[in-house]
C-alpha cells in the first residue's frame, strides 16, 4: 500500500526548480522539498520519488514558436528541437511540483515562459506550488496556480508557503549562500526553521498522490 491508502502505481512526478538567476537558493530549497518528501519512505517504501527539473538546464529561449501551443497536437509540429525536447520532458510526467521564488509580487519570468511553451502536455495533470520568500510567497503562489488553469493542469487544494524567519537568512538566500536547510533535512531530524512547514509539504504531496491513485 502507499501513503494514501491505494494501491502502488507507476507515477512519475517531477519537481521544477523555478529559478534561473546566479547565484539563486531554489536549488537547496528544492532539495529540501525532495528531502522531506523521501524522510516518509520509512514509513512507506512505495511512495514514488520525484525527480528534479532545473529550468536552468533547459536554458529555454524566449517563447518563439510560431504556433499556438493549444492548437499543436503532435509535438513533430513544433518549430523548434528545443520545444520538441522540453515537450518530451513534460509528458514523461504525470504530475508537477513547483518550487518557486517570489519576485516583486510575482513569479520568476522564465517559469511562466517554460509554462506557456506548451499545452497539452500539461494539461490534466495535478500540480501544486512550494513557493518561498520574505514573507512566504503567497502572492506569487496564487498568481501561478491561476496559470496552471490557463493550461488546465488540475490544481490541487493545498500549497505550501515558505517565510525566511529573519533577514539573516534572507540575506544569505540572496547570495545563494548554504541557509542551512541539509543539516537533518532528510532524517528526520530538527530545522532551525520549517520543521512545522515540512507537515504541509508532505500533505500537499499526499493529496497529489491522492489525485494521480485513479489515474495511473
Amino acid at each position: 500500500m502507499d501513503m494514501t491508502g491505494q494501491e502502488e502505481y507507476p507515477a512519475k512526478i517531477g519537481i521544477i526548480i523555478c529559478s534561473t538567476r546566479t547565484p539563486r537558493v531554489c536549488p537547496q530549497i528544492t532539495q529540501f522539498v525532495l528531502d522531506t518528501i523521501q524522510s516518509t519512505k520509512h514509513q512507506d517504501t512505495t511512495i514514488p520519488t520525484p525527480d528534479i527539473i532545473d529550468l536552468a538546464e533547459w536554458n529555454l529561449p524566449l517563447f518563439n514558436e510560431s504556433s499556438i501551443p493549444s492548437q499543436i497536437k503532435d509535438p513533430s509540429q513544433y518549430d523548434h528541437d528545443h520545444t520538441r525536447a522540453w515537450s518530451a520532458e513534460i509528458t514523461r510526467y504525470h504530475a508537477f511540483i513547483f518550487v518557486v521564488p517570489q519576485y516583486n509580487w510575482g513569479y520568476p519570468a522564465v517559469i511562466k515562459n517554460a509554462i506557456d511553451y506548451l499545452y497539452h502536455e500539461w494539461s490534466g495533470k495535478p500540480a501544486f506550488v512550494v513557493s518561498y520568500g520574505g514573507h512566504g510567497g503567497g502572492k506569487c503562489n496564487r498568481q501561478l496556480r491561476e496559470v496552471f488553469r490557463g493550461v488546465r493542469m488540475e490544481v490541487i487544494e493545498r500549497n505550501v508557503e515558505l517565510a525566511f524567519p529573519g533577514r539573516g537568512v534572507l540575506e544569505r538566500a540572496a547570495k545563494g549562500e548554504d541557509i542551512g536547510l541539509a543539516n537533518g533535512s532528510g532524517s528526520g531530524g530538527k530545522l532551525g526553521f520549517w520543521e512545522d512547514e515540512r507537515r504541509g509539504i508532505v500533505d500537499a504531496y499526499r493529496e497529489l498522490l491522492q489525485v494521480l491513485s485513479g489515474r495511473v
